[in-house]
């Protein structure tokens, strides 16, 4: 039996992973998806969302890259989180990715090319969260080498909250 090439969201749309374009994307579907995935594949000390470290990222851009600071891990919403390690052994992964998240940038009329102020962000917030919620160890990864962390208290939230907290940022930031 051949497996269609979508998915049923919370919302109860399909997402289509060939032409996400076509997709109904749905902001609720976007924060329920990320609210419920946990960074670093779940190798943390406590459960820290999608959601939040998006929200964090929203925060410390300027102004006019607020959304697309929010939104900049929203394909993670339909495709999963993966590791960047592994992401890095399965190129069609990253090709379907790219494509499902120029889909929700351009629904939401934001340019698809990351801005490299956003992935700056998301860097320093790589550093932090690794900082504050990974397991000790004794090398340095390569990405957030000499990076300076955030100087913030990261408290993770459970799913509902950071779901919460994403909505209320997104309808900050005017968007209905």
């Amino acid at each position: 039996m051949k497996m269609r090439p979508d998915i049923l969201t919370h919302c109860g749309h399909y997402f289509d992973f060939i032409t996400p374009e076509k997709s109904n994307i749905d902001i609720v579907d976007i924060a329920t998806g990320l609210s419920n995935i946990c960074r670093f594949n779940g190798q943390c000390h406590q459960f820290y969302s999608v959601a939040q470290h998006s929200v964090y990222v929203s925060y410390f851009v300027p102004p006019e890259l607020a959304l697309a600071g929010l939104l900049h891990d929203a394909a993670e919403a339909y495709v999963g989180d993966m590791t960047a390690p592994l992401k890095g052994l399965l190129p069609e992964y990253k090709v379907i990715e790219k494509r499902v998240h120029t889909a929700i940038f351009k629904a939401f009329d934001l340019d698809p090319v990351m801005d490299e102020r956003i992935k700056k962000v998301d860097i320093r917030m790589l550093a932090t969260e690794q900082k504050q919620l990974m397991a000790p160890h004794d090398d340095e990864w390569a990405l957030i080498a000499g990076i300076e962390p955030f100087s913030i208290n990261i408290e993770p939230l459970h799913p509902s909250y950071a779901f919460q907290q994403f909505m209320q940022r997104f309808f900050e930031l005017g968007e209905l």
